[in-house]
């Protein structure tokens, strides 16, 4: 009696994958699914291990024989059996990803033309928050390189070229600058048809109200901040210099980690003697950390605890697939110094350099609390609690205004220049009216007086 063979499972076809992807978001995807592949061999083969090492110590130096104490070693001995079958796994993923990706990359500049898409734009902002600087050392097509852009396209920054692109030009600049696992276009949301909520777009609003220009700044969030902060002071004073107008003033609008690195970018500025520095008239920081977020706190105790015990001590290497970029989170690092002496996944003290607010510049802080005014009688308790812990769910309001319990690390915003938007959430600083005006009120009164 013959058994029938059960079939093969279904393997996705092209046709199966989302439209909306390129053909060299596939390359891409493809090379993460070899290094996840070979990340979880690994894994197997150091847990594996360690349960070897463990087993093995009960019997000193005759267990010792059976396991490979190597420095750095998985503990698997490389020379049987069980080293053998990880071995091949790991070679047989390499060539087979190696020769999908040579096929792709000889394909994808000839086929990927079309445009991108804002369900695009967000898998790939995703993606870059998480591992962005993983992507960007294996020169992964996934990874964004920073660029300013206009309604999702970018700018060519030559005076005619941006002429041409913005013929409605002022002299009053205004450069947007996205959070952590985001992008320029969800500065502007589409509005819900189930609701009376509007589309709305704070660059737009303040270029109605008071003549700016916006431009949207479009960057790879999972790199380090102080990384983003070199690049963006960079290309500001390119931007400067081709502007099509004379600059009459230069406002940044930022939010979340966006802040963050504005502050880099005018450290660096100030240190590289960059003229667009003195055209720095206005910052506003949207619900930005100055001081650290406590997911990323929370995050780096769970590495802690797991790495704590030999048999779970591989799984930390999981949560630390995380950028560096999120890691800054922990504190609110500004600079290389602050996290490049240590090892970033490592419990340890705010080391950070104090870096002030940039003197001349009218700064704003925003910080919101999912807390209304109407909380109630346990309403103190709750203020207390998003004042230090949770805020508008992901930045305390203490870190968002720029309060600390050390001096020397307290920004020093005009006590006029810092608003808290009750009863909203981190995402719906980006989206409520009550923002924009108070913006306008503020920018407003400041360019008049």
């Amino acid at each position: 009696m013959h058994t029938k063979k059960p079939a093969p499972p279904a393997q996705p076809r092209l046709a199966q994958l989302p439209a909306y992807l390129h053909l060299s978001d596939i390359q891409g995807l493809a090379q993460l699914a070899t290094q996840a592949t070979l990340g979880v061999t690994g894994l197997a083969e150091n847990v594996q291990g360690n349960v070897y090492k463990a087993v093995a110590s009960f019997f000193g130096p005759l267990g010792a024989k059976f396991i490979d104490a190597a420095p750095g070693g998985s503990g698997v001995r490389t020379r049987g059996i069980t080293g053998l079958v990880y071995g091949s796994v790991k070679g047989v993923t390499r060539l087979a990803g190696g020769t999908v990706n040579a096929v792709l990359s000889s394909v994808v500049p000839l086929v990927d033309k079309k445009p991108s898409s804002r369900r695009r734009e967000a898998m790939l902002s995703a993606l870059n928050g998480v591992l962005g600087d993983q992507l960007t050392a294996t020169a992964n097509p996934l990874a964004i390189r920073m660029q300013l852009r206009h309604e999702g396209q970018a700018l060519l920054l030559e005076k005619s070229a941006l002429a041409n692109r913005l013929p409605a030009t002022t002299g009053k600049l205004l450069v947007l600058v996205h959070g952590l696992c985001m992008n320029d276009l969800q500065w502007r949301t589409t509005g819900a048809a189930s609701t009376s909520i509007p589309a709305h777009d704070h660059g737009l609003a303040l270029a109605k109200e008071l003549g700016y220009t916006p431009v949207y700044l479009h960057y790879n969030s999972g790199l380090h901040t102080s990384a983003n902060g070199e690049q963006l002071a960079d290309l500001l004073e390119q931007l400067l210099r081709a502007w099509p107008q004379p600059v009459q003033e230069l406002a940044l609008l930022t939010h979340s980690m966006g802040g963050l690195v504005a502050r880099s970018a005018c450290h660096h500025a100030a240190g590289a003697g960059h003229g667009w520095l003195a055209q720095l008239k206005h910052l506003v920081f949207l619900g930005t950390p100055h001081h650290g977020a406590p997911l990323e706190r929370v995050g780096n105790w769970v590495d802690k605890q797991l790495g704590k015990q030999v048999v779970t001590r591989p799984f930390a290497k999981i949560s630390q697939i995380r950028s560096g970029g999120i890691t800054d989170l922990r504190h609110g690092n500004l600079l290389e110094t602050d996290w490049q002496p240590v090892d970033r996944f490592e419990s340890a003290p705010d080391a950070r350099q104090p870096v002030p607010l940039p003197a001349g510049v009218h700064c704003y802080a925003v910080a919101a609390t999912t807390v209304s005014h109407d909380a109630g009688p346990l309403q103190p308790l709750r203020e207390t609690v998003s004042r230090k812990m949770l805020g508008d769910g992901l930045v305390p309001l203490d870190s968002a205004l720029g309060v600390h319990e050390d001096a020397r690390r307290c920004l020093d915003f005009a006590p006029q220049n810092q608003w808290i938007a009750h009863g909203m959430n981190h995402l719906e600083l980006l989206s409520r009216e009550e923002v924009t005006r108070q913006m306008v009120r503020w920018l407003g009164a400041s360019t008049s007086g």
